[in-house]
């Protein structure tokens, strides 16, 4: 009996440190080495002769709601004449949207109209391989660019040791176009500045990063994750570095509640899972700061499901003794309290510590629904917009 008791309290012990290390511990220990020992990139000046010839690629399925605006935004972009190709992949879209991008042929706009659906891996793979440019620019069709956005991106690529640039994703609400980064979305954004002084930022945001062209190697079709693999496959393959530039802005709108996104995020676990096949060999501690961050900042999270079941489990198995049975106590209410708000409908402002409660819960879930999908090969590479008021949507 001691022996088992023993052993309860260090398996929830163990379980509850990973979750509090990868959510806590991990953000306060990369700030911290990003101070000591991390250096800020410093964004060249560069003349408008200089920079590359670049190509804006907007991957759309059945995207007729938003494709026009999306077209029109990356058309009035801050870029030297004659530098800036847009071209929209059209990854078998059964609506207008192929229509509506053939209306700008006469401004140079370029359309891939794949009729079979292959997933925007593969979308990409075509667009990128069709156009003669330096840098390709990958976005989302419900996305809308700052003016300098092209150009803040573009100007690091005259120095050749980068291979990829992430931007900065503003989310406004819908309804009055207000910032509303929550706790959440600028804690990440927090880890990507910390990650990228030290030479380790993970991945990008779909929404908005550029890659060089002759350092994107291609990936398989029926690859989810895009914007996590395709830079840090990038690196692997070439050794260029990766940067973070928060002046390189772009905006989406956000859901109107927030059970809305836990389709897309089952999506996401599915194709984090997936990527640890391609990935891993950035866990070799050789490979410095990114090794570090690469376990914590995505390993160690995406374990977080298992690590939360390992702590209900224990307590579910002692629930006769204390603190067991307060502690299983505990978090039933945290993941009640939590399903309640992500359930409720969309109006007044939900209390910051019960969105949180609801993110974190719903972050979770759906990894370990994306994980079961995955390994059970029920999920699919294509992507589906994810309801936004207002018709926008998100091709994450």
């Amino acid at each position: 009996m001691a022996m088992a008791t023993e052993w309860s309290a260090v398996m929830f012990a163990a379980c509850a440190a990973g979750v509090a290390y990868a959510y806590l511990g991990y953000p306060a220990l990369i700030a911290a080495l990003s101070r000591l020992f991390g250096r800020p990139p410093v964004a060249p000046r560069v003349p408008d002769d200089d920079l590359p010839r670049i190509v804006l690629v907007v991957a759309a399925h059945d995207e007729e709601e938003v494709i026009e605006a999306r077209v029109r935004n990356a058309l009035d972009q801050d870029y030297p004449p004659g530098r800036l190709t847009v071209l929209v992949a059209s990854d078998g879209s059964t609506d207008r949207t192929a229509e509506i991008v053939r209306r700008f042929a006469d401004r140079g706009v370029l359309l891939i109209d794949d009729p079979v659906r292959r997933g925007k891996a593969g979308a990409l793979n075509r667009a990128i391989a069709a156009v003669d440019a330096d840098v390709a620019i990958l976005t989302d069709a419900n996305t809308h660019f700052a003016p300098d956005a092209a150009r803040n991106l573009a100007r690091w690529f005259v120095d050749p040791k980068v291979g990829a640039v992430c931007g900065r994703l503003i989310l406004q609400d819908p309804r009055t176009g207000r910032n509303v980064d929550g706790l959440y979305w600028k804690y990440e954004n927090h880890l990507k500045r910390c990650e990228g002084r030290l030479g380790a930022l993970l991945g990008a945001n779909g929404a908005i990063y550029a890659i060089r062209r002759d350092a994107y190697v291609p990936i398989p079709d029926g690859l989810i994750v895009d914007d996590l693999v395709i830079p840090l496959l990038s690196r692997l393959r070439t050794g260029l570095a990766q940067v973070y530039d928060d002046g390189a802005v772009a905006f989406e709108t956000t859901p109107p509640r927030l059970g809305s996104e836990f389709r897309r995020r089952c999506r996401i676990g599915a194709g984090d899972m997936q990527s640890l096949g391609t990935l891993w060999p950035l866990l070799d501690p050789r490979r410095g700061w990114i090794a570090l961050a690469f376990a914590s900042h995505k390993v160690l999270r995406w374990a977080g499901p298992f690590l939360l079941l390992g702590m209900a489990a224990v307590c579910l198995a002692r629930r006769g003794d204390s603190p067991y049975r307060e502690l299983l106590a505990a978090q039933a209410a945290f993941y009640a309290l939590a399903l309640a708000t992500a359930l409720a409908p969309a109006g007044p402002r939900v209390p910051r510590p019960l969105r949180l409660a609801a993110m974190f819960a719903g972050m979770n879930a759906a990894l370990l629904v994306g994980f079961v999908r995955c390994l059970l090969g029920r999920q699919a590479a294509g992507w589906s917009r994810t309801e936004r008021l207002g018709g926008a949507g998100e091709a994450s």
